[in-house]
């Protein structure tokens, strides 16, 4: 069933100007019946300013009186309220994170300065005049700003940076450029898994020859004793 396109308000203009029964104005937008009556008593965790649907199109006269007559009566929408749509922009951030967008714009400007303006303002979602601010140390709180990692403050995600990076360069001819930090990491962990495997197979191996109380310690290969000695 379709709702107002703001309950809680709604409900509160239903209780203050109708003698509608709560569960009729809980239905209607969408409540629990205990948030209508929070809000009839003044005890809901926010005061709310009602919202006429009547004015909004979402009710009619004649149908908010059918309800009062019938206090069984379902409340029917009258027009649905249109979809809130989300405008093209920026890249929403969450506020508790809008104050380290300046932080994830110093840090790619100071590690990849090839890339444009346009393209970190999709990334972290702000406007070109701060990022420019940032470039020229105008900002207002530059004395501040400390590059941090983008990727790390959850501004963006790492293959969209990637993406940004590896366009820029191509754009500004340079190379693209592979990242080898890891490989030294990589290497070692590979030789440590080797080793790990090999001493797993010795372990089982003289557990095995224990169990079943045999000396290996004249075995020419491990497992295999030796058939010209006695």
């Amino acid at each position: 069933m379709a709702q107002p396109l703001m309950p809680h308000a709604t409900a509160a203009w239903l209780v203050d100007n109708t003698a509608l029964s709560f569960s009729q104005i809980a239905e209607f937008c969408g409540l629990h019946i205990l948030e209508v009556q929070a809000i009839a008593d003044d005890t809901a965790a926010t005061k709310l300013t009602g919202r006429d649907p009547v004015r909004a199109g979402e009710l009619t006269h004649e149908e908010i009186e059918k309800g009062q007559a019938d206090s069984d009566y379902v409340l029917k929408m009258h027009k649905e309220p249109d979809p809130v749509r989300r405008t093209k922009g920026p890249r929403y951030t969450p506020v508790s994170k809008r104050q380290d967008k300046p932080d994830g714009i110093a840090w790619i400007i100071r590690n990849h300065p090839e890339v444009t303006d346009g393209q970190i303002s999709k990334l972290i979602g702000t406007t070109r005049t701060t990022i420019a601010s940032i470039r020229d140390r105008s900002h207002w709180n530059m004395a501040n700003i400390q590059p941090k990692d983008p990727v790390t403050l959850g501004l963006t995600s790492q293959r969209e940076l990637d993406a940004a990076v590896a366009k820029a360069q191509k754009a500004a001819g340079m190379e693209a450029q592979v990242d080898t930090r890891l490989d030294s990491d990589r290497a070692s962990l590979i030789e440590q898994l080797r080793a790990e495997r090999e001493q797993h197979a010795r372990d089982v191996e003289a557990a095995m020859a224990d169990a079943d109380g045999v000396d290996t310690s004249d075995e020419i290969v491990p497992g295999i004793k030796d058939p010209f000695k006695h």
